[in-house]
């Protein structure tokens, strides 16, 4: 049964989101202390594992709507186990950039390739598993982000960076066995577009692409202006920053749990959009707030606008191109990931040009562009298209 398969997909993404951010802090402080590399060589290096990730993502998603089961999540996870077993041998430039492009920017596929998984898996399931099931899952992978830090940390303190990359390279590694467990890949029926438009270059799911990246550069950009905000404009110690992120970490877990229990008539468009309008809110807030308290306040609210977008945007996507699951979260990932590219540049620009108020300022106007986008891209059906009958699964010798 497909349910019985929820403690695999759970495992899956516990083991991502603690590999992924066991290393995400420290791969900058990889780069300029280990390698001793220059602010614009790290920077390089970061951009090149992203740009990578752009590619090999929605070429992943491309092979498992092409009925390649599970071995495009296995190569997700496998490259970057691979590259940082590498990186903890080397600090050459020029190898470092190698890794980056050829095995690194492949782990930046492993989130949108599980969260594909597991729609497969549970649109197996009776009822509204699917929107339930990755809510948990969503949910699941913001508590790993809560403890991944802290493991990361520890690794460094025990043996280093050698013992962090070598952690982190295991903690890859083992997502494979879950992986595994799942069993053969069910045959998604294929589905006959109404329209011949590629689904990808449909209105719709452009407009909501589009409102999802913008969302996730203010989101990213509002994450490079903030600790410099409450540190330089507000004087406050640094130790405020860490507490900040701490609370809007914990703010995720239950406002993404907490929208399991919407009915499944609740649209959601809606929710999604009430998500981005409090996200506008948290950076009207923030930069007339100088305490403590309103600033916690401030970040519960983004944790449950992330939470929102992040958890719910996956099912919306994945129901706008229901024919292509793999490249429907490709798309979605990348939002991410291009957002990721740019946001550094918008943050730091806006603060340099403006000030830090005005940074965080800047990022509630890109969030209410992205709310604009969102409400006119018109609601999709779940079903959009007509279902064709699947070959014969033996005519599919890749499904695994």
């Amino acid at each position: 049964m497909a349910e019985a398969k929820l403690p695999h997909l759970l495992a899956c993404v516990l083991l991502l989101g603690i590999a992924d951010s066991m290393i995400g802090p420290y791969l900058v402080l990889f780069g300029a202390d280990r390698a001793r590399l220059s602010p614009l060589r790290v920077g390089v290096f970061l951009s090149v594992i992203a740009v990578s990730g752009l590619f090999v993502t929605p070429w992943l998603g491309r092979r498992f709507d092409r009925g390649a089961g599970r071995w495009p999540a296995v190569v997700a996870v496998l490259a970057p186990a691979a590259g940082y077993l590498a990186l903890s041998t080397t600090t050459s430039y020029t190898l470092l950039l190698l890794i980056g492009a050829g095995l690194l920017g492949a782990g930046l596929a492993a989130f949108s390739q599980v969260f594909a998984l597991a729609r497969t898996h549970l649109d197996r399931a009776s009822g509204d598993a699917a929107r339930r099931g990755t809510l948990a899952l969503r949910s699941v992978f913001s508590l790993a982000w809560a403890v991944g830090p802290i493991l990361g940390a520890a690794a460094l303190a025990w043996r280093g960076y050698s013992g962090l990359l070598l952690l982190t390279a295991l903690a890859f590694a083992v997502i494979t066995a879950p992986l595994l467990l799942l069993g053969t890949t069910p045959v998604t029926p294929r589905t006959a577009p109404q329209s011949p438009t590629p689904s990808w270059l449909r209105r719709p799911v452009l407009l909501v692409a589009a409102s999802f990246a913008l969302f996730n550069t203010a989101m990213c950009a509002g994450s490079v202006a903030l600790p410099l905000y409450v540190t330089r404009t507000l004087a406050r110690p640094d130790g405020d920053v860490g507490l900040l992120a701490s609370v809007c970490a914990v703010a995720e877990i239950p406002a993404a749990l907490g929208l399991m229990l919407l009915p499944a008539r609740v649209r959601q468009q809606r929710v999604l959009l009430l998500g981005m309008l409090l996200f506008v809110l948290y950076f009207a807030l923030v930069p007339v707030s100088s305490g403590l308290p309103p600033l916690l306040a401030a970040q519960v609210a983004r944790g449950v606008a992330i939470a929102a977008v992040n958890a719910l945007g996956i099912t919306y996507m994945q129901d706008l191109m229901p024919e292509a699951t793999g490249r429907a979260t490709a798309l979605f990932g990348n939002a991410f990931i291009a957002a990721s590219l740019i946001s550094g540049l918008v943050a730091g620009a806006a603060a340099q040009v403006l000030g830090y108020r005005a940074a965080l300022l800047l990022c509630g106007l890109i969030s209410a562009a992205g709310c604009l986008l969102l409400i006119s891209a018109r609601p999709v059906p779940r079903a959009t298209a007509a279902t064709v009958e699947p070959p014969d699964v033996s005519a599919r010798p890749g499904q695994a």
